[in-house]
C-alpha cells in the first residue's frame, strides 16, 4: 500500500511542477473538507483549478487492460470532484473571487521500474468534468 502512496504522490509532484511551468500557482495539495479531497488546487489571474491526478508506470501509447488513466475518473469520482470544487469555494469566497472554476484531469505517466523516476508523458485535460 506505502508505495502505491509514493507512486501516487510522484506523479501528483510532477503534475504540481507541470501547472507551476504553465503559470499556476498551487493554493494547496491532497485538500480534504469532510469526506471530499482534491489532488491538486491552484489558480492563475483567470482561473481557480481543481485537479484529479492519474498516475500510471506505462507508455500512453501501449493499450492497458483499464483504460487510460481519466477512465478511472467515472461518474462517481465526478460527482465528488464537483461536491469538493463547490464546497472549497463556498469556503473560500473571498479569495476565489472573480476567478472562473474549472475541474481539470492531469494523466502522468512515470518510467516503470527506475530508482529515481522519471515522467514519460503528461497529459493534461482542461475542464474535463463538468457540471449537469
Amino acid at each position: 500500500m506505502e508505495q502505491y502512496k509514493t507512486f501516487g504522490m510522484r506523479g501528483e509532484d510532477s503534475a504540481a511542477s507541470f501547472l507551476c511551468g504553465k503559470g499556476y500557482t498551487i493554493i494547496g495539495r491532497n485538500i480534504r473538507m469532510n469526506h471530499l479531497e482534491t489532488d491538486i488546487i491552484a489558480k492563475n489571474s483567470e482561473y481557480i483549478i481543481f485537479v484529479e491526478v492519474k498516475t500510471r508506470s506505462e507508455y500512453p501509447e501501449v493499450a492497458h487492460p483499464y483504460g487510460r488513466p481519466a477512465a478511472a475518473v467515472d461518474h462517481a469520482k465526478q460527482k465528488r470532484l464537483i461536491a469538493a470544487a463547490e464546497e472549497f469555494l463556498r469556503r473560500n469566497r473571498e479569495e476565489t473571487e472573480g476567478l472562473q472554476p474549472r475541474i481539470d484531469v492531469i494523466e502522468v505517466y512515470i518510467m516503470p521500474g527506475c530508482e529515481k523516476y522519471k515522467v514519460l508523458k503528461i497529459v493534461h485535460m482542461e475542464n474535463a468534468v463538468r457540471r449537469g
